[in-house]
């Protein structure tokens, strides 16, 4: 049996917005700047520009998850700079891989436009712990925060507290949540909550639609063939829908995120990526790699970063503003 459950019916959160997400995206950064941006800024202190640069400076990228096909491009256009430009001196190159990365990281950042469809449905899926459950909490506040209503969908029917965490963030941002009732079974059924939560969502003019589905490992077939399903039940629900398929990747995860982003786009057809935990690792290089991956194909847009846990915490990628912050 689904459930509509309903907070308080009062206006949205009016928590403080950071005075100052940039500086907010350094602090969550603050790990990767250690592992990548100090050693940089020794490596660029100054001296020649030669093979032994290029070599440190190889092992460097890739200790911060770069990865090797996004280092060996990164390494080629400084490359092709120096030779442009007539630079001769290492503390030249500082600025010059700051361009790179930008240049390379720049086509993925497309924020999200949810004005296209009402309700605008988006359904989120990744792994286990990725962080997609409060993902959803967070993007309620973001997309609250822009004058949109909002309602959440339980669809994690699997994991035994995921139906609680969500509609602990429901009550927190005063929002609706459309859940299975408890009836002491682990498992019900996703697709169903979700067509609930749309047709609700249709009823009662809401803006937005954020649908949480089950942690899965794209090797676990039987899953992957669920979560498909999940997809063409939203379609039913709603022609076109969703209109947005966002996959949850933990920047832990280093390497193994741009294996998830091919494996998870293959079943579900991805259009944009969330990225979680960024404050917590010292491999945010990843995002490098992942660029890099889909560079010379239509980019994957990451949609979000995830630099902290507070409710604020989560803002649309800007590429500028996430290099500069790699760097002292």
């Amino acid at each position: 049996m689904l459930s509509f459950f309903k907070s308080k019916n009062s206006p949205a959160s009016t928590e403080a917005m950071p005075a100052n997400w940039a500086a907010k995206v350094r602090q969550g950064l603050s790990r990767t700047r250690e592992n990548l941006g100090k050693q940089l800024s020794g490596l660029f202190g100054g001296g020649k520009i030669d093979a032994a640069l290029y070599e440190e400076l190889e092992t460097i990228l890739l200790a911060a998850d770069t990865g090797v096909n996004a280092t060996a491009w990164l390494l080629d256009e400084l490359r092709r700079q120096v030779k442009r430009d007539g630079l001769t001196d290492a503390a030249q190159l500082k600025g010059a891989l700051q361009e790179a990365l930008i240049n390379l990281l720049a086509p993925l950042a497309q924020p999200l436009d949810t004005h296209t469809n009402k309700p605008f449905i988006i359904m989120l899926t990744g792994v286990n712990g990725a962080g997609k459950t409060t993902s959803i909490g967070k993007l309620a506040k973001y997309f609250q925060s822009q004058g949109k209503s909002v309602l959440l969908a339980a669809g994690d029917t699997f994991r035994a507290a995921a139906r609680e965490q969500l509609m602990a963030w429901g009550e927190r941002n005063n929002v609706a949540v459309i859940a299975q009732e408890s009836s002491g079974q682990q498992k019900g059924d996703p697709a169903a909550v979700i067509f609930d939560a749309i047709n609700a969502a249709k009823a009662r003019g809401i803006d937005i639609v954020l649908a949480d589905t089950a942690g899965r490992l794209a090797t676990q077939l039987h899953l992957m063939e669920e979560i498909k399903k999940v997809k063409r039940v939203i379609a039913k629900a709603e022609p076109g829908a969703p209109h947005e398929v966002l996959l949850v990747l933990d920047a832990n995860t280093g390497q193994n995120a741009v294996n998830q982003v091919q494996a998870f786009d293959d079943a579900l057809g991805v259009t944009g990526l969330i990225l979680t935990k960024l404050d917590g690792t010292a491999k945010g290089g990843v995002i490098a790699a992942i660029a890099r991956q889909r560079q010379q194909n239509l980019p994957l847009p990451i949609r979000f970063l995830g630099v902290g846990e507070g409710v604020d915490d989560l803002r649309p990628f800007d590429a500028r503003e996430f290099v500069e912050a790699l760097f002292d």
